[in-house]
Formats: structure tokens, sequence, C-alpha cells
């Protein structure tokens, strides 16, 4: 693996706005920071998904913002219409944003507007006038067991630097686990799983807590990331750093699973999301019941963990039609 070059990522500071902002005035900066603060702590969401609500808002000021060229104020969101929304929407659409996209983006406005008339702050329910995109109904797409093998164990053989071993450690927990990408890199390392830690406490989303086992190979890989990482790494801190001793951006795991792709011969489907979809996979396929994989996944509805049963499904149909001779 390369050479982590790129930035660490750093929780902003409370009350501060991060990113390209359009102009706002100070009652709406304030609010705009304290719906993070809310997402944050109330709602207990990962940080990379308090940045993608953040970043939907962002999107939809600076459009406003481009219309009546000043700085916007908390009035101009008590008068927005559904028309002025779905002319945002349809300028998203034509730079390029696909229907799931789309979608998100107008569940984070909704959520941002029904937080506004919680707090007695505005009350627009414009967005309810705006329907959502039509989403394709899609399934998980794991890879193989041997392409999974493949990403996890090309680095336990050879001899490692330490962003390599990270790196290596990080994915045997999405694909040894289950774990999300965010909930790996939440790990201090108080909690990181050394040799004789066969079980850890997970706080997913929503602060839904699950225990999850840890292998062997996981164990020693972590050991092995410790060992070599050049900063000292204190009980309460993240375990997982970045190249210059920060919290570890996400994307740098996401940028590793990309150069995987192309020396493997993965396709473009083998995310760092990818090997935890196909940690339920393999376990459903070798004969685990849907409801210990949903505890082990932290799903909150067994319907969301039902997915996986349409992939091994389609394992089944396609092995039928390889090999059965009426096929």
């Amino acid at each position: 693996m390369l050479a982590d070059a790129s930035r660490d990522l750093t929780c902003p500071e409370e009350g501060q706005l991060v990113g390209d902002w359009p102009p706002l005035g100070s009652d709406l900066a304030r609010l705009a920071a304290d719906w993070q603060t809310y997402l944050r702590h109330d709602r207990a969401l990962a940080e990379s998904s308090i940045e993608a609500y953040a970043r939907d808002l962002r999107q939809m000021l600076t459009w406003l913002h481009a219309r009546l060229d000043r700085p916007l104020a908390l009035a101009d969101l008590a008068d927005i219409d559904a028309k002025s929304l779905r002319a945002f929407l349809v300028s998203r659409r034509r730079s390029g944003l696909e229907n799931r996209s789309l979608a998100r983006a107008i569940s984070s406005l909704r959520m941002f507007f029904r937080w506004l008339e919680e707090t007695d702050t505005l009350k627009n329910r414009a967005l309810r006038m705006v329907l959502s995109p039509k989403i394709p109904h899609s399934v998980p797409k794991p890879l193989t067991v041997d392409r999974a093998a493949a990403v996890v164990d090309g680095g336990m053989t050879a001899d490692l630097d330490w962003v390599a071993a990270r790196d290596t450690a990080v994915l045997l927990l999405l694909y040894g686990s289950g774990l999300r990408l965010a909930e790996a890199l939440g790990l201090t390392r108080a909690e990181a799983p050394m040799p004789g830690t066969d079980v850890l406490i997970i706080t997913g989303k929503g602060g839904k807590q699950r225990m999850v086992p840890i292998l062997p190979v996981t164990q020693a890989a972590v050991e092995r990331y410790v060992a070599l990482c050049p900063y000292t790494l204190e009980n309460d801190e993240p375990v997982f750093r970045g190249a210059k001793g920060g919290v570890l951006n996400p994307r740098l795991i996401q940028l590793a699973m990309e150069r995987m792709r192309s020396a493997l011969g993965l396709p473009d489907t083998a995310t760092p999301h990818a090997l935890r979809h196909s940690f339920a996979t393999h376990l459903l396929s070798s004969g685990a019941d849907l409801r210990q994989i949903q505890e082990l996944l932290g799903h909150a509805s067994l319907s969301t963990t039902q997915l996986y049963t349409e992939v091994d499904r389609e394992r089944l149909v396609k092995a039928h039609e390889k090999f059965h001779p009426r096929a």
C-alpha cells in the first residue's frame, strides 16, 4: 500500500462550521453549527454521517445564496417554498447526482427543518410537498471468499510499514467482525482488540450496543500495528492514526481499497463497506442464523438483514444454472 500522504481528519470544535459555506448571517451560522452539535451528541451519529448531512445543507444554502446574491438570514429559510426546493434539486440533478444521492439530500434537509420546528426556531413544511425520487431496489454486493481473503491476507505475511499494518488491521475488523468503517476508526487504544480480546462491545448507529467476536488473526494484526505505530497512543484516544498523528480520515482506507482493486483485479464495488457485506453473506452461506447475523451487524430491523438472503439466493441460482444438467 502507498504511504499515507493525505491530511488527517479532525473533528471540528463545537460551534465551528467547517467547509466552504456561503456568506451567512450570525443567526443562521449559529443554527447550522448547533444542528451539527445536535447530530453529534443527541443523535450520536458518526462524523462521516454528520459531514454528509452538513454538506447537503451547505449545498442548498450555496444555491440559495447564488439566487439571492446576499448573505443569508434565518428569514430566508422561512420564506423558501416547494417550487424553490424543487429548482434546487433540479440543479443538483444537472450536476450529475443520481437518485440515491438526491433522496439523501432531501432526507438531510427534512431532518434540518424538522429540528428547526422542534426547537421552536421556525416552521416551514415546504419539503413535505417535495417527493423523493424512486431508488431502484438493490442488494449488497459482497466479495467472494477468495477475493475477501486476498484483501485482508496480503498484509499478514510481508514486512509492513506502520501505515500498511494499520490499513490491514482496519480491514480485518471490517471483514472479520462486520464493523462499519466509522466503528473501527472510533476504537480507542483501551478498546483495541489485542491478543486475548475475543469479544468487543461496539456502540453503533443511534447508540445501539452489540457484542462482536474478534478473530485471532485480527488481534494479531492490531497488535502488530500498535507495535509499529510511531505515535504515543493514550488509552482514551483513537487507536488508528493518520500520517501526522491525528484522527484517521476514513477516506484513506477507501483509497487503500481503491489501490487494491487495481492490484488484485477487484470489481468497482470492492469498498470498505463491501467487506462488512462479505462478512454477513459468508456467514449466511455457511449456515449462520439470520437473527444471529442481525445481532452481529447491529441492525435495528430484521428486514435490513434479510437483504443478505437475496444475495445468497442469487448465488444458489447461479450455481444451479452452471451445474444442473437441465439448466
